[in-house]
């Protein structure tokens, strides 16, 4: 089992949210969202959304791991981004270093290129704070499988001693 933790310093919360409100602004999208590879949500910028934001980021991962899984069916390393467009409503999905994914949510009175063209700006501005952040980053990956002898030794006695005749 893997547990995945941020902990974010106050000095790289403002940076990064300094970013996505200016996307935010320059691209004329709704919301702005950024999540990991596990679909924990880091941070969002925008009005309260009408859903529930939790599901939203852990799909928004499982959409783009599944069409990371279809570029290499098909030769490709990955897909840096992905579009989705609705009648009303479009998500623009972005890779970010470190499997960070930024979502932009955007109407259809913005363009694609519009919003294209400022993530681009907006992602190479995160990959800079998102690389300086893992090196202070209290970021684990834990294996639940880490207990020492002599608690291993015990959990066994105890286990024997209860099916014991």
């Amino acid at each position: 089992m893997v547990r995945a933790e941020w902990a974010i310093f106050e000095e790289d919360y403002w940076a990064i949210n300094n970013v996505l409100d200016d996307l935010l602004t320059s691209s004329k999208a709704g919301n702005v969202v950024l999540i990991d590879r596990t679909g924990q949500l880091i941070t969002q910028c925008g009005p309260d959304v009408e859903f529930d934001l939790t599901s939203f980021a852990s799909l928004c991962a499982a959409d783009f791991e599944a069409n990371y899984q279809l570029a290499r069916l098909i030769g490709e390393k990955d897909f840096s981004t992905l579009f989705h467009q609705g009648t009303r409503d479009s998500m623009y999905l972005a890779k970010i270093s470190r499997g960070v994914v930024l979502v932009i949510l955007f109407r259809k009175d913005t363009t694609l290129g519009l919003v294209r063209l400022r993530v681009r700006r907006a992602v190479e501005e995160l990959d800079g704070i998102i690389e300086k952040l893992y090196g202070k980053l209290e970021y684990r990956n834990e294996e639940y499988d880490t207990f020492d002898d002599d608690f291993t030794e015990g959990v066994e006695a105890e286990i024997d001693s209860l099916f014991a005749e």
